[in-house]
């Protein structure tokens, strides 16, 4: 058994405790058991699980691993008094804000023999599955992908390539290596809005538009549009809903990797996977910041 305590209660983190407290039967996560909860707020109890320091959760030799589900800008500085302490972590994405902090603390993870798990549930939903079931083995002439939400606030969650990093990851997933050939941000501060678009390349020189779009009111939504040599897809595909939930699901592959169950070759690939797309996230910031400067 693994001894677990989850850090922040949004609403990933009640997520987590929820699933920690009703793992599948039968799953990886039976493997797990919740030992409390460390919030900045004073809650008592949530669902039976009991609050506790966050001094107590480094230190105690029950507690193996930490569910880090605070604010983005707070995820490194959690992650690495956990590994510091011995503990295995699974963290929200993003992991850090920046790459060179992402490669630092993978690295410590490496060094002191623990699972450093990046959330990214965007992958595992159905409607993704089939997404890139549809577009395997297809030759990509050029493809587009517009995202709308609501206003959030980047002190806490970072700049949009960051913080929208799901994005970037299904376009890592589903076309390999990327180059970012330019990337710009449009800011209304007046009206709240901001519309960055960055272009790519991939591997073969086809290129990919990503584009992360935020105001208020604005539904959260995904647009595609991706064209190939046999045709173009406009449209996702249907997907049957799934019996078991996103962050169940997750939660299950951190227990498979503390079992040891999962391959040094997928372990690596994701790795690869998610140090990229940070890489990435800050080249675009990089260029976006650089123009900004420019134009003011």
């Amino acid at each position: 058994m693994f001894g677990t305590v989850v850090v922040g209660v949004g609403i990933a983190g009640l997520a987590r405790i929820r699933d920690l407290m009703n793992p599948m039967p039968s799953s990886p996560s039976e493997h797990l058991k919740l030992f409390g909860f460390v919030s900045r707020r004073s809650f008592g109890n949530i669902n039976e699980a009991k609050q506790i320091s966050l001094e107590d959760a480094l230190r105690s030799k029950e507690i193996h691993a930490a569910f880090i589900s605070t604010e983005n800008r707070s995820h490194e500085e959690n992650i690495r008094m956990f590994l510091e302490a011995g503990k295995h972590v699974l963290v929200e994405y993003p992991m850090a804000l920046s790459a060179k902090a992402a490669h630092e603390l993978w690295e410590m993870a490496e060094q002191k023999g623990k699972i450093l798990h990046v959330e990214h549930i965007e992958l595992l939903t159905e409607e993704y599955k089939q997404l890139k079931k549809e577009v395997a083995g297809k030759d990509l002439v050029k493809g587009t992908l517009h995202f709308t939400g609501s206003v959030l606030d980047e002190n806490k969650t970072g700049f949009p390539a960051f913080s929208g990093i799901a994005r970037l990851t299904w376009l890592i997933d589903l076309f390999g290596d990327l180059t970012v050939t330019s990337a710009t941000r449009e800011k209304q501060r007046d009206k709240n809005y901001s519309r960055m678009t960055v272009h790519f390349q991939t591997a073969n020189k086809k290129p990919l538009t990503w584009i992360e779009e935020r105001g208020p009111g604005m539904r959260r939504e995904k647009k595609i549009n991706f064209c190939f040599t046999s045709g173009c897809m406009e449209n996702f595909p249907q997907a049957p809903r799934s019996a078991v939930g996103l962050f169940m699901q997750d939660q299950n592959l951190f227990a498979k990797k503390l079992l040891g169950q999962v391959s040094k070759e997928e372990l690596a690939a994701e790795k690869w996977r998610i140090l990229r797309c940070l890489d990435l996230a800050e080249v675009i910031q990089q260029h976006c910041e650089q123009l900004e400067n420019i134009c003011s």
